[in-house]
C-alpha cells in the first residue's frame, strides 16, 4: 500500500482517471490518504477523513513513507478557520489556502502557515456561527470551499471546522446520527435531509432557529423549512422535500 499527501490548495478528485472526468469532491491542503492503484498520471485513492475514493492526477500530491502516514493520522487535526489564509513554501513563495484546510503537517511539508486555526471540538451552538461564514459561496458540485461548494460538502465542511466528522455525500450523512420525529424537536445544528421522487436522498442543509435553514442551492442561502420541505420566497414554491431530520451531536 502507499500513501500520499496534497501539497496545493483545492485539488479535484475525479470519478475516472482523465481530466474531463466528472469531479466527486476536492482534496484541500494537508489531507492524507492511501493510494489504491497507480497509473502513469493518475492514481485512484482513499481519504483518511471521509474513506471517499477518487481518482486524482500524480503530480498534484506528494508521496508518503507508511511511517510518515501513520505519523500523520496520530496528529490532532488543525483547520484553518479564516476564508483565506497562507502558507509560505521552502522557496519563500506565498500559497493561498481555503478555509477548512488542515495544517497539522506543514513541518512535514516545510510549510509555515500564517493564519488562524481551529483543532478543539466546539459547542454544537458555533455550527450555525461557522456555517454563515460560507453564506453566498457559489453552488460548485464536488465543492469544500467558499469559493464553491455543494450541499452536502458545505455539512461535511461545518461539522469539520468545529470538530465532528461527516461521511461526504448526503446520502451517507443520512445513515448517521438519531432521527427526530418532528421539527419541532430539532435545535440549531441538527442537519435536514431531502429526497427525490424516486425517494433518493439528494440534499441536505443545516437547522437553524425559528423554522428556517442554511444550505447549498445555487448558492449557500437561507431558506424556510417546513414539515413539506424549504419553501424559497423567491419561487414561492417548495424546492426540496423533506425526508428526515437527524441529529448529530
Amino acid at each position: 500500500m502507499q500513501y500520499g499527501i496534497c501539497f496545493l490548495s483545492i485539488v479535484p478528485l475525479r470519478l475516472e482517471p482523465a481530466d474531463t472526468s466528472e469531479m466527486v469532491t476536492q482534496v484541500l491542503y494537508g489531507e492524507c490518504f492511501q493510494v489504491l492503484e497507480t497509473r502513469k498520471k493518475w492514481c485512484r485513492i482513499r481519504l483518511s477523513f471521509d474513506r471517499y475514493e477518487g481518482w486524482i492526477d500524480r503530480k498534484q500530491f506528494n508521496f508518503l513513507l507508511e511511517s510518515k502516514y501513520q505519523d500523520c493520522l496520530s496528529v490532532s487535526r488543525q483547520i484553518t478557520s479564516d476564508l483565506v489564509s497562507y502558507i509560505t513554501t521552502e522557496e519563500q513563495q506565498l500559497m493561498v489556502l481555503p478555509m477548512g484546510s488542515e495544517v497539522q503537517h506543514t513541518t512535514l511539508l516545510k510549510h509555515q502557515h500564517e493564519g488562524g486555526k481551529v483543532q478543539q471540538v466546539m459547542p454544537k451552538a458555533h455550527l450555525i456561527e461557522t456555517a454563515l461564514l460560507y453564506l453566498n459561496a457559489p453552488y460548485l458540485w464536488g465543492g469544500k470551499t467558499p469559493f464553491g461548494i455543494d450541499c452536502s460538502g458545505f455539512t461535511q465542511m461545518v461539522y469539520k471546522l468545529n470538530g465532528y466528522e461527516l461521511l461526504r455525500d448526503a446520502s451517507q450523512q443520512a445513515t448517521q446520527g438519531e432521527p427526530l420525529s418532528f421539527i419541532e424537536e430539532s435545535e440549531p445544528g441538527d442537519l435536514a435531509f431531502f429526497d427525490n421522487k424516486e425517494g433518493a436522498i439528494t440534499h441536505v442543509g443545516i437547522i437553524m432557529k425559528d423554522n428556517y435553514i442554511i444550505h447549498a442551492h445555487g448558492h449557500v442561502r437561507i431558506d424556510r423549512l417546513d414539515h413539506t420541505g424549504i419553501f424559497n420566497y423567491e419561487r414561492r414554491a417548495h424546492t426540496h422535500q423533506l425526508r428526515v431530520i437527524k441529529r448529530i451531536v
